[in-house]
């Protein structure tokens, strides 16, 4: 039996801008992520995933279809639904009026939390998310990682079951990335459900016991990113560094060539993807040259989760 927190059922969003034709956002998105998952979104802007986000979080109504947080519908029972949500936006929105310490402790008593219960939750998560010697300053004299962590403590404060990370570690350095990693990771151990939009492929191939690969507002394939890595017809991707010249000729040839389903100009050369694995190199290799390409390198990449994104979108993540 499914023990889905949060359900999605043929969700549809147009909107209506004044004097412009009507925007189809989302197009029948359905959905169901598990209890104790990390679940994720992954697609470019224009995709739909913030639209969908915003109609869980029920800062938009649906146009059709149903949403249900742990089993509370977002439109008909909203104040229940946001109670077992919590958010961490892209875009920074604090109050930069108050400091650290107030940003926690009043979100903790927005949601019903005693004083002393808000009190206590906002030392615990400044412990752990590191902010401690900054809970007397206000959010503007902290840095982007430490921002953050800041947005991601907020959203802990009232212990919701479903935790949303919309594009979380945009902007952080290296170092800021690992960490929030290990700290989702703990968050699931934990029993919180999280639910991550990203642009980073690799972000989603790590963390995601799901993916979901979202554009123009459907969801076109859903599974663990190594079974999506599976659909690929031609996994094996042959990147070849060519001098400038002979590169159409050698991208001739190789379309020719039975093992090989895709051939791509790149910024190095070509891309070819082809079946057979390794043992595919070497006629790709001969090919090339005997079509009086001068080649520089070679580098072999068995299937990604950017392989398949770019298989099911025909194109490459938009900014």
């Amino acid at each position: 039996m499914s023990d889905a927190v949060l359900e999605i059922v043929d969700l549809h969003k147009t909107y209506h801008p004044a004097g412009l034709p009507a925007v189809e956002a989302v197009r029948g998105i359905d959905l169901a992520v598990e209890r104790g998952e990390i679940f994720g979104l992954l697609g470019p802007n224009g995709a739909g995933k913030t639209t969908t986000i915003s109609v869980v979080t029920t800062r938009h109504l649906p146009t059709s279809g149903q949403v249900c947080v742990d089993g509370y519908d977002v439109v008909a029972d909203p104040a229940m639904a946001k109670r077992h949500v919590g958010v961490a936006p892209q875009m920074p929105n604090l109050d930069h009026s108050l400091k650290v310490w107030e940003v926690l402790y009043l979100h903790g008593r927005y949601f019903g939390l005693t004083r002393r219960e808000a009190r206590q939750r906002t030392d615990d998560l400044l412990e752990r998310f590191h902010l401690g010697e900054k809970s007397k300053v206000r959010p503007i004299e902290l840095s982007g990682g430490m921002v953050r962590r800041l947005l991601v403590a907020r959203a802990l404060v009232h212990r919701p079951t479903l935790l949303l990370l919309d594009e979380a570690t945009v902007g952080v350095d290296p170092q800021t990335r690992h960490a929030m990693w290990d700290e989702i990771e703990t968050l699931r151990t934990e029993g919180t459900t999280v639910l991550v939009t990203t642009h980073y492929i690799e972000e989603a191939d790590i963390l995601c016991d799901r993916v979901a690969i979202v554009d123009h507002g459907r969801i076109l394939s859903v599974d663990t990113p190594a079974a999506l890595k599976t659909l690929i017809p031609a996994g094996t991707r042959i990147e070849l560094a060519l001098g400038p010249d002979g590169r159409a000729d050698a991208a001739a040839a190789l379309e020719s060539r039975e093992e090989v389903s895709v051939v791509e100009k790149s910024d190095a050369g070509l891309r070819v993807y082809v079946s057979g694995g390794e043992a595919a190199v070497a006629g790709v290799v001969s090919t090339v040259v005997d079509a009086g390409a001068q080649l520089q390198h070679v580098s072999v990449q068995e299937p990604t989760l950017e392989d398949v994104f770019i298989h099911f979108t025909g194109k490459e993540l938009r900014d």
